[in-house]
């Protein structure tokens, strides 16, 4: 859908480093103390926040990352160093401020609904010696980054002077830099390719109240003349994202999210998705589905969360918002995807798939129920030529293709020129091979490589060689 399973873009990411510190819970009784809930606690964890929280998100994509920020000396800090650079995060560009404590929010979530946050921080603005030293250490690399993305938090680390100097080199550069923002005047934004506010921030920054259409087109606007934006846009949550077009007019692209458990870090995934799919060679509306769909996919989570670009697409076939050119994959996209589902039972089945009926059909569903994800293995024309004969196929291995991904039950499909799958199924290691049944007690290719055989019956007198025999009687 998007073409980015190959993309890789290096991207900076400077910000308010931060721990979301989560302590999970059950409720039965109310304390006898004072009329509030006793919580039970039942787990306890740490993920990253802020913007190491948007540095992950990239990582899930895909993509090279680096960070800029500061931690205390604390074990916090450390626990965040270690977890980054544990991710192939570079952090090399991460100071370490002794008297200043690492951002930590903890949040109590009983039943799934959050009850209560605590932060331990230090707001204060950093100095601008620091900032200075961060500009010097980011002069040196800007070259090797294909976009910079500010994350503020409003903790102290993105001050005024910090922020106009990046701005002003990304510019220079002529690198991409997106700004997620925080507090009441944006002027330290000015020059940025865009920001990111939501509905909310929006209205806050530029005292223009969001009513209607009208009102929302021109706070983008404001935004654009006032900030020097290149792109002006604002994030509205379940109404997906508005943005002014090449000639100023409003724009809106829809969300698709189906279900909504937290919203979390859902700024940091649209951000981050923002910067991924600009840097790969989207424009900005491409930019925008994309992000939405990334969006779609973390909201569904609790807490904050990352994304995978496998999710994306996997999210986008369940919602049939997908075509199903999406669906057909070489061999090396296909591994690449499968790498962000090994959380998922793989199924994979081949064959050739010339005229497709109701066997076929059957097969499939078959199929598919026994797992999450069916990879369909294609044999090519010439395969199918040197299996069944010069006069076949009668359609074209990509008519076929075609087919096959319109089916539901189809997640995947890959054309193989071998006469037999085996090579890859060997690269995919399903978790089931399937087959039909007239395979029992033969061998069958590839079966070493699977964890599991399984054998469907076919559906009798459905064949394609038997379709053929009847249009040749006519």
């Amino acid at each position: 859908m998007f073409g980015l399973e190959d993309k890789t873009p290096s991207i900076l990411v400077v910000g308010d480093l931060m721990i979301d510190h989560y302590i999970w819970g059950k409720c039965e009784r109310i304390s006898p103390e004072a009329p509030v809930q006793i919580a039970e606690v039942k787990d306890e964890s740490n993920r990253l926040g802020g913007a190491c929280n948007v540095a992950n998100n990239l990582i899930s994509l895909g993509a090279k990352v680096s960070i800029c920020g500061v931690i205390g000396d604390d074990d916090t800090g450390r626990w965040l160093v270690g977890s980054l650079d544990s991710l192939g995060i570079d952090i090399d560009n991460v100071f370490v401020l002794p008297h200043r404590p690492t951002t930590k929010k903890t949040r109590i979530v009983v039943s799934n609904q959050q009850v209560l946050r605590i932060d331990r921080e230090d707001k204060n603005t950093i100095s601008d010696q620091i900032a200075a030293e961060m500009i010097e250490k980011i002069e040196n690399k800007i070259s090797d980054f294909d976009c910079v993305i500010l994350s503020d938090y409003n903790k102290g680390v993105l001050s005024a002077t910090l922020t106009k100097s990046l701005i002003k080199l990304a510019r220079s550069e002529n690198k991409p830099i997106l700004c997620d923002p925080k507090g009441k005047d944006y002027q330290k934004y000015q020059g940025a390719t865009l920001l990111t506010p939501n509905k909310s921030e929006a209205q806050q920054a530029s005292k223009i109240d969001i009513t209607d259409d009208q009102t929302l087109h021109k706070t983008l606007k404001f935004f654009k003349d006032q900030y020097k934006l290149a792109i002006s846009l604002i994030t509205l949550s379940e109404d997906g994202i508005a943005l002014l077009d090449g000639h100023n007019q409003l724009i809106k692209i829809p969300t698709i999210a189906k279900e909504v458990y937290d919203v979390t870090g859902a700024g940091d995934t649209v951000i981050a998705a923002l910067g991924f799919g600009l840097s790969s060679g989207l424009d900005i509306y491409r930019a925008c589905e994309f992000a939405n769909a990334a969006a779609a996919v973390v909201v569904g989570k609790v807490g904050s969360a990352t994304v995978s670009y496998a999710e994306i697409i996997q999210y986008m076939h369940a919602r049939n918002q997908s075509d199903c050119n999406d669906k057909i994959l070489t061999k090396a996209t296909l591994l690449n995807i499968l790498q962000s589902l090994k959380d998922k039972k793989i199924i994979f089945t081949n064959g050739c798939f010339d005229i497709l009926h109701k066997g076929h059909i059957f097969y499939l569903q078959q199929a598919k129920n026994l797992g999450d994800i069916l990879i369909v293995g294609l044999n090519s024309d010439q395969s199918v030529q040197r299996l069944k004969g010069a006069q076949r196929p009668i359609n074209p291995q990509d008519d076929r293709a075609f087919v096959l991904a319109g089916l539901e039950s189809v997640d995947f499909v890959v054309i193989f020129d071998e006469d037999t799958p085996e090579e890859l199924i060997k690269a995919i290691s399903p978790d089931i091979l399937v087959k039909g049944k007239d395979y029992e007690g033969k061998p069958i290719a590839g079966t070493k490589y699977a964890k599991e055989l399984r054998l469907i019956e076919f559906v009798d007198g459905k064949s394609t060689t038997n379709i053929l025999k009847k249009v040749k009687s006519l």
